[in-house]
């Protein structure tokens, strides 16, 4: 979004930056090295690229995995708690909407019950969307390529693809697609695919009837909104003429069952569940005056 937001603070008080496979198309250093005040390790298997924001201390050539194996060998852990005012106010906000029980649910809640629900090894696999913003802000990644999100071109309707690519390489875990509706209706008939290859696998659609993100943008920039909304399908039924279960979530309290009932399922598992978008704007709010000290 643009904001200043917590990994930002982050930044501001570092005296060091470390740069792992960084390419500045993705975030350029003018947005988070304006005061060219950092030290900075830029560490890739080509020589980095650099401009008045970002002129290196050191640079490391080479395959990344072994340069930060090797790095690993010389380096000397620091017992330091510097980050502990950033790490608790992170924490804070994850927790702070564990007991809402406030219909449709808030973007926090949702992304909270899915943490619980699921295990490190779990996969999660976010389509583009409103939600996109919250499960990237919020979703605790416990082991890596457990939270895979389209980022860059943001092509909307890779959840459900790309659901099934992860229940075929790893048939061992739990695995979700989560969706906007919109993002959902554009690829889902692959639900057909999913059946066909008898894989077990979950989608949770964050449903509004609108297209969330393209709504928060025309509020940040407009102040209001133009021809954002559709007209949805049954969801539950949508599902079950494929040959899917399909259930929706009538209360904050079901959310959790819900999701349980589905990842035991043994099939492919659909989940309407209603979202209450209103937190979006409160969030541009919140970043706008974001201070913190850490």
């Amino acid at each position: 979004m643009g904001a200043h937001d917590f990994v930002n603070c982050g930044f501001d008080e570092a005296d060091v930056i470390v740069c792992v496979g960084y390419d500045m198309v993705e975030y350029h250093p003018r947005l988070w090295h304006q005061g060219r005040d950092k030290k900075i390790v830029h560490i890739d298997v080509s020589p980095a690229e650099v401009d008045e924001n970002y002129v290196l201390e050191v640079g490391v050539v080479g395959d990344i995995a072994q340069s930060l194996d090797a790095i690993t060998e010389r380096a000397e852990p620091v017992d330091t708690r510097a980050v502990k005012a950033l790490r608790d106010t992170i924490r804070d906000e994850l927790e702070g909407h564990a007991a809402d029980r406030s219909f449709p649910l808030k973007p926090q809640k949702i992304v909270w019950d899915l943490r619980q629900v699921l295990a490190d090894e779990d996969i999660v696999i976010s389509d583009v969307g409103a939600h996109k913003m919250w499960i990237a802000r919020m979703y605790q990644a416990e082991a890596p390529n457990t939270c895979i999100i389209s980022n860059g071109f943001a092509s909307m309707g890779i959840a459900l693809p790309g659901v099934i690519a992860a229940r075929r390489l790893h048939p061992d875990r739990k695995a979700v697609a989560v969706c906007g509706d919109a993002g959902f209706m554009m690829n889902s008939q692959e639900l057909e695919t999913a059946l066909r290859l008898d894989l077990d696998l979950v989608v949770l659609i964050w449903r509004d009837d609108k297209y969330g993100l393209i709504e928060w943008h025309q509020n940040r920039k407009f102040g209001r909104t133009s021809h954002i909304g559709f007209t949805n399908p049954d969801f539950v039924k949508f599902a079950e003429s494929f040959g899917a279960r399909g259930y929706r979530v009538e209360s904050a309290g079901e959310l959790v069952p819900v999701l349980e009932q589905a990842l035991g399922d043994g099939t492919v598992s659909v989940i309407d569940c209603p979202v209450d978008y209103s937190e979006n704007m409160k969030l541009t709010e919140q970043l706008g005056n974001l201070h913190l000290r850490i």
